[in-house]
């Protein structure tokens, strides 16, 4: 997606830099066919100007909120050049009286030279803009895909922990029913203790009961 919005930049810059131009040559021609042609073509190139924001501004409303910020923010001078030139362009199509043309005339023939630097020292600044801009969009994909591992590991990590953690509850499941069902067998196994404890002191008890009757017999009769 970054590459997309790159794309439109370059174009933009191409466009506006192109229309600069225009309007400072327009500035020097008079009313005529030539210019009339001259500012058609200018307002043609505004109009794919606007296009072009527009597309650049759903392009940076899709990407994630810390590219899109930066590149808001970078629509909002693109914007503020356009009105500018705009503008300038509104006061080259104004024909109301003959002192407002003089008056262009004489602004477009100071400052031709001063336009050219300030639109070459624009054309740098733009380019060095876009350069920058390319960089950090590259650094912020990186860093995010760099995120996107990281938390794709983690889920990997939850995971295998949740799966572990099944596994424990499941083996200390059946730790308690083995430990339940050695309590039962204890258990019966502690009745029948008790039972046969009884049954051999009642044993014992018959015997000695029996020595004592045959002794008793023996001895004195």
């Amino acid at each position: 997606m970054s590459e997309v919005f790159e794309g439109y930049e370059r174009q933009y810059c191409e466009l506006s830099a192109n229309l600069y131009r225009k309007s400072n040559s327009a500035v020097l021609l008079l009313d005529g066919e030539q210019k009339n042609k001259q500012v058609s073509e200018i307002k043609a190139g505004l109009d794919d100007a606007d296009v072009l924001i527009r597309k650049m501004d759903l392009e940076a409303r899709s990407l994630q909120p810390s590219l899109k910020a930066t590149l808001l923010a970078k629509l909002r001078e693109y914007k503020s050049d356009l009105n500018k030139l705009k503008r300038e362009v509104k006061k080259l199509t104004s024909t109301n009286s003959q002192a407002a043309h003089e008056e262009l005339l004489e602004a477009g023939l100071a400052d031709t030279h001063l336009a050219s630097a300030n639109q070459r020292e624009r054309l740098m600044m733009t380019t060095e803009r876009l350069n920058q801009s390319s960089d950090r969009i590259r650094e912020s994909g990186r860093a995010a895909l760099e995120t996107e591992d990281l938390g794709v590991s983690i889920l990997e990590d939850l995971h295998q922990q949740r799966e572990t953690l099944l596994h424990s509850h499941k083996k200390l499941h059946e730790v308690d029913d083995a430990i339940d069902k050695s309590k039962k067998v204890l258990t019966t196994m502690s009745r029948r203790i008790t039972r046969n404890k009884w049954i051999v002191g009642s044993i014992i008890a018959g015997l000695v009961l029996a020595i004592i009757v045959f002794l008793y017999f023996k001895f004195f009769h």
